[in-house]
């Protein structure tokens, strides 16, 4: 078959901010199992190989006694994919539940079960049978495709109230079980205001709407959410491959959200007792986690088009934790505070956001230009620009009061604190 995929749509004190420095915290893998439950949620892209996150989700399902309910409902149904009946060209609800049910076999889980569940097969989401193979299960994974799939087969109603599956799912959750998530997956954890589609660029320029839009550049947003699984911050993924950090700002700035988790390619923020008061994430992963922070940001829209001053970003990597009431990073014992050395200025980046419109591709990305800024001496401060003019939009990056870079090799930064974001259109 062929592997599932997103859309095609693409304590240091540090200035002012107290960054915690874990000294005798455990990593989430060493984590007693919660007594309300976990997510462990992917930016997508989860590569078959990633034994760190699928032992996660397997070790808090039960370990060799896990069992795994598998919900493929954001992919299209057999009735739409033309290579059904080909297992090597098969990308479908089905196909694809089965992938995974493997996949977690393969990882070490007792048992994988694809719940027979798609947009073709909305009533088995109110079906007695299939509410008890999921009370069944210790633990879930919602594959990738489009969230609003998820939304369609599992809620009802403009209330979005939850079918029998769903409420059954959540029971879980609130009992301990681990609701996992790729992508799509992923995304529909968020509670209101859920993204639907859109690019950056666009974002920046045209803003956000409620609804869900044949156009994938547009920015949408589904104002009563996913399954609300987490509701302290929007999610969003795919953001270093997608260059997504303008999109996530936008939106909760035009939405009223103070922050954002911007989740990376195979990498997992894992979240401990969602939507408690002692909420707390981990990451695992090659990658990072992105937490947009929009506490003291202020939007303006003028005649030149849309601005936004003081976001702060930080950039989470393996073995960080976050505390999400009190909006602590806490940075992994083995990371060390960068004192800067490099004297070279912070290369040219004319395409901050990775844009589908330039052909020619671009190496370097907002991500990589934060990070070249936290290893120089030379400034204080850089700028990134938009590939697209009319108008261009251009992203400022400084070394505010409270910012702080952690490194692993001593030279190069790794995990990012509260570096300060302006954008600004010419």
């Amino acid at each position: 078959m062929r592997v599932p995929s997103a859309p095609s749509r693409r304590a240091v004190l540090a200035g002012g901010l107290v960054v915690a420095l874990l000294t005798a915290a455990a990593p989430a893998s060493a984590a007693a199992r919660p007594q309300t439950g976990s997510l462990v949620l992917v930016g997508g892209a989860l590569k078959d190989n990633n034994t760190q996150v699928y032992g996660e989700i397997i070790k808090r399902a039960g370990g060799p006694q896990a069992r795994i309910g598998i919900i493929t409902a954001a992919s299209v149904p057999e009735s739409q994919d033309p290579y059904a009946d080909d297992p090597d060209r098969c990308s479908n609800s089905a196909c694809n539940g089965a992938y995974y049910a493997d996949l977690f076999k393969r990882h070490g889980a007792a048992d994988a079960q694809w719940i027979p569940l798609d947009i073709d097969h909305v009533a088995n989401a109110d079906s007695d049978a299939v509410v008890a193979q999921v009370e069944s299960m210790t633990g879930f994974f919602f594959g990738g495709g489009d969230q609003y799939r998820y939304l369609t087969t599992l809620l009802r109603g403009e209330e979005h109230k939850d079918s029998k599956v769903l409420a059954a799912i959540r029971a879980k959750l609130a009992h301990g079980a681990v609701v996992s998530g790729s992508s799509a997956g992923a995304q529909v954890a968020s509670g209101p205001d859920m993204v639907s589609g859109g690019e950056s660029y666009e974002s920046l320029r045209d803003g956000s709407a409620p609804g869900y839009f044949d156009d994938p550049t547009r920015l949408g947003y589904i104002p009563q959410g996913g399954f609300g699984f987490l509701r302290s911050g929007l999610v969003d993924t795919h953001t270093g491959a997608y260059g997504r950090e303008g999109r996530a700002l936008r939106l909760a700035s035009d939405t009223g959200h103070d922050r954002v988790y911007a989740l990376e390619e195979n990498t997992a923020l894992v979240v401990d007792r969602p939507g408690s008061n002692r909420e707390h994430m981990t990451v695992l992963g090659p990658n990072g986690v992105a937490v947009l922070d929009l506490r003291d940001a202020r939007a303006h829209d003028s005649a030149n088009g849309w601005s936004l001053r003081r976001a702060r970003y930080s950039y989470l990597t393996d073995g960080d934790q976050y505390d999400a009431r009190t909006w602590t990073p806490r940075v992994h014992p083995a990371k060390q505070l960068l004192v800067p050395a490099a004297t070279t200025p912070v290369p040219a980046d004319t395409d901050v956001f990775h844009s589908a419109a330039n052909s020619d591709g671009t190496p370097y990305s907002f991500r990589t230009t934060a990070r070249a800024l936290a290893s120089t001496r030379a400034q204080n401060s850089a700028t990134a620009t938009t590939f697209e003019t009319g108008p261009r939009f251009t992203v400022s990056f400084t070394k505010a009061r409270g910012f702080a870079a952690f490194t692993g090799d001593g030279t190069s930064a790794r995990t990012l604190i509260a570096l300060q974001i302006d954008i600004a259109p010419h």
